[in-house]
């Protein structure tokens, strides 16, 4: 869920700037800190994992996306797109590398390339979905509602989440 969230607001994004009329570089600038947002946290995500565990790391991601989603819903200026965007990429990474290290530990050994391919093809097809999604969204509907879609995403991913029993456990 994280990766097709991060998908759907990242992709529309440059294009919703411009048409707020902002420039080019303002655009350019708001990727450039939405990808190391998305990869520098990597250093320490490992920790976060071992330290509170793949849910909480999770939640923690899912949240912030979400905080992404009012950053955009609360204007159009450039410094919204930019901590907007950043903070998408932030929660990419913990919801995405979280979520990465709780499929490490739903199978066994010999399942192993199954389970991963599997969980590729459900990953990478709501990707997809999420990009399609975006561009029509966001030429039907306006950049409100790309930032609207992202809450009932969160919120069913938290609560699939926490109905899993291995939240309230501390399981990692």
């Amino acid at each position: 869920m994280s990766y097709a969230l991060m998908n759907l607001l990242m992709t529309s994004a440059p294009l919703a700037m411009r048409l707020c009329g902002l420039s080019i570089s303002d655009s350019n600038l708001a990727i450039q800190w939405h990808v190391v947002a998305m990869y520098g946290p990597s250093f320490f995500t490992g920790a976060l994992i071992a330290h509170f565990g793949a849910m909480r790391v999770v939640a923690m991601g899912l949240t912030t996306i979400a905080f992404a989603g009012a950053t955009g819903l609360l204007g159009t200026t450039a410094s919204h797109f930019w901590v907007g965007l950043i903070l998408l990429g932030l929660g990419w990474n913990f919801g995405f590398v979280g979520a990465s290290a709780m499929v490490l530990g739903t199978h066994r050994l010999e399942e192993r390339n199954k389970v991963q391919a599997f969980n590729d093809f459900i990953v990478f097809g709501t990707v997809a979905f999420g990009s399609f999604s975006s561009g029509h969204l966001l030429a039907t509907h306006g950049w409100t509602v790309v930032n609207w879609t992202v809450f009932p995403f969160v919120v069913l991913a938290v609560v699939v989440l926490t109905s899993s029993g291995l939240f309230r456990r501390g399981s990692s």
